[in-house]
C-alpha cells in the first residue's frame, strides 16, 4: 500500500473530529512526503486545515451547518506534535467533573510548556499557563484531572455531595489509579480520594 492510502487507512480509524498534524504519521513515511499527502487531501476537500500544520476532516450537521473543530481536540493534537504535557485548568475540571455548576469563561489549560494564547478565528482564544513540571507531569491523566477539581473547590469547600458521584461515576480502574497517585496529591486531600476510589462507606 502506498503511503496516501497508510494514512487514508490511519484517517479511518480515528474519530471523525480528532485534529492532526504531519507528526501523527511520520511512522509511515518522510515528513516532507506525507505533507505533500496531506496538501494532496486538503485540495480535493478530503480534510481541511485548521490552523497552519493542522488539519481534521469536514463535518456538518443538519441544524448547526458546518461544525469547527473544538479546542480541546487541537490543544491534544498540538500536544502530541510539541512533547509538552497539557491538562485542564482548575476551574475546567471542576465544572467536567460536576464539583460545580459555574462554567469557566474562558478556555485555559495548564502545561509545562510556555503560557499563551492560541488564537481560534473568531472564537474566544485558548489561553495555555504554564506550570511546573512536578505539578502537571507525575501524575496518571485521571488523577491529575480529579487533582485540579478539587483543588478548585478548595479544602473548605468540599461536601460529601460534591464528591459522591464521583465514586459511582468513575471507572473502577480510575479509582485504582487515584490510590496508586495519592502521594502526588496534597494531604488534605488524601481522605476524599480515599473515599472517591472506594475506600469507607462514609465520605470524609
Amino acid at each position: 500500500m502506498n503511503l496516501s492510502g497508510k494514512i487514508a487507512r490511519r484517517l479511518q480509524r480515528w474519530p471523525l473530529e480528532r485534529v492532526f498534524s504531519r507528526f501523527d504519521f511520520l511512522d509511515l513515511g518522510p515528513t516532507d512526503a506525507v505533507g505533500m499527502v496531506l496538501k494532496r487531501m486538503q485540495d480535493a476537500g478530503e480534510i481541511r486545515r485548521v490552523k497552519h500544520g493542522y488539519y481534521d476532516r469536514p463535518r456538518t450537521h443538519k441544524t448547526w451547518g458546518v461544525l469547527k473543530p473544538s479546542g480541546e481536540d487541537l490543544v491534544a493534537a498540538m500536544a502530541r506534535r510539541t512533547g509538552m504535557r497539557v491538562q485542564p485548568h482548575e476551574a475546567t475540571a471542576a465544572n467536567e467533573l460536576r464539583l460545580t455548576e459555574q462554567v469557566p469563561a474562558q478556555m485555559i489549560y495548564e502545561t509545562d510548556g510556555p503560557s499563551r494564547e492560541i488564537d481560534m478565528g473568531g472564537r474566544r482564544p485558548i489561553k495555555l499557563k504554564k506550570r511546573s513540571l512536578r505539578e502537571i507531569a507525575v501524575a496518571s491523566e485521571v488523577a491529575r484531572f480529579v487533582f485540579s477539581g478539587l483543588r478548585a473547590i478548595g479544602k473548605a469547600n468540599i461536601t460529601t455531595q460534591r464528591v459522591a458521584h464521583l465514586r459511582k461515576e468513575l471507572k473502577p480502574e480510575h479509582r485504582k489509579q487515584l490510590l496508586r497517585d495519592l502521594r502526588y496529591a496534597p494531604a488534605w486531600m488524601h481522605p476524599h480520594l480515599r473515599y472517591i476510589a472506594g475506600e469507607g462507606k462514609t465520605a470524609p
